[in-house]
């Protein structure tokens, strides 16, 4: 067998101690939509509307094509991507990591100031915060600050340094504004792009707060085993759909069931009985209220 290229090489390392990981090109970017994929005929998935792993046989979906399968990796599909690629990102959340990116010396003074020490890795301008524990994704939560874990990706730039910490309530509250806002009428979308704005007209919650709580449900349903994670699934959606019944309306609900399964079928619910559950769960909240 002839010796891997060096970002191949550095991905089939990575993905054996189960990291996700995807082949980056030139300026840091995904290699983008393969032909398969192109004209939004797969359902979406290009402008990445929707949670989970991508389906797609070809390194096409940014962060949701990151895998730790070597028969993926080293497939004939991905082999042209990997001659072409400059380097290797990896999806922190599908890893159960959080990424704090510090673009410049002011957000690292500040992160030495106000959160604490975990493994640290250099970047170009910066450093990466690395916690064990994986949260929601949003970038410019202060000034130089993102923070990349579910549905997003960070560039290896090796092991770094230090003991890695657990995730600080101090990282999660980057995420959260407030916890809801008035409804004199008809209130401006809150939910999250993703998502689409129209479909979450009349939602009295903020973004963040939408976010933080399914995040927080999404961790109960990973920690959980097969023969507990689907009832966990059918809690969170039904707390999560209580906490809407009294929005104008619509919420997007279809769209937070959609990561609640993804994350059941993650820790082994066969994909049919998570579906059932969230439904279940999310009907039940709908006819409590009513």
């Amino acid at each position: 067998m002839s010796a891997s290229p060096g970002p191949l090489r550095v991905a089939l390392a990575l993905a054996a101690a189960g990291v996700p990981v995807l082949p980056l090109r030139a300026g840091k970017v995904p290699f983008g939509n393969c032909r398969t994929c192109k004209g939004n005929a797969c359902g979406g998935r290009p402008n990445m509307k929707m949670a989970g792993p991508c389906r797609c046989p070809g390194p096409c979906h940014a962060w949701a094509a990151a895998t730790s399968d070597p028969h993926i990796l080293t497939s004939p599909v991905w082999a042209p991507v990997w001659r072409e690629a400059a380097a290797v990102a990896y999806h922190p959340g599908g890893a159960g990591l959080t990424v704090v990116d510090l673009d410049d010396a002011a957000a690292v003074a500040w992160a030495r100031k106000s959160l604490p020490a975990t493994r640290t890795v250099a970047t170009t301008r910066g450093e990466h915060w690395i916690y064990r524990g994986a949260m929601g994704s949003s970038n410019a939560v202060r000034p130089g600050v993102d923070v990349k874990s579910v549905m997003q990706y960070a560039r290896w730039l090796g092991p770094g340094t230090g003991r890695m910490a657990p995730l600080p309530a101090a990282v999660r509250a980057l995420l959260v504004k407030e916890d809801t806002t008035p409804a004199p009428g008809e209130v401006a979308s809150s939910l999250p792009a993703p998502w689409g704005r129209s479909v979450a007209t009349g939602c009295r919650h903020t973004e963040r707060y939408v976010r933080t709580g399914l995040e927080r449900g999404l961790t109960l349903v990973r920690a959980r085993t097969e023969s507990g994670a689907g009832s966990q699934a059918f809690g969170v959606a039904r707390f999560l759909a209580a906490q809407h019944t009294a929005c104008p309306g619509p919420c997007g609900l279809a769209a937070l069931g959609e990561e609640i399964v993804t994350a059941a079928v993650s820790v082994g619910v066969p994909e049919a009985y998570a579906r059932r559950a969230v439904a279940n769960g999310l009907e039940t909240a709908v006819e409590r209220a009513a």
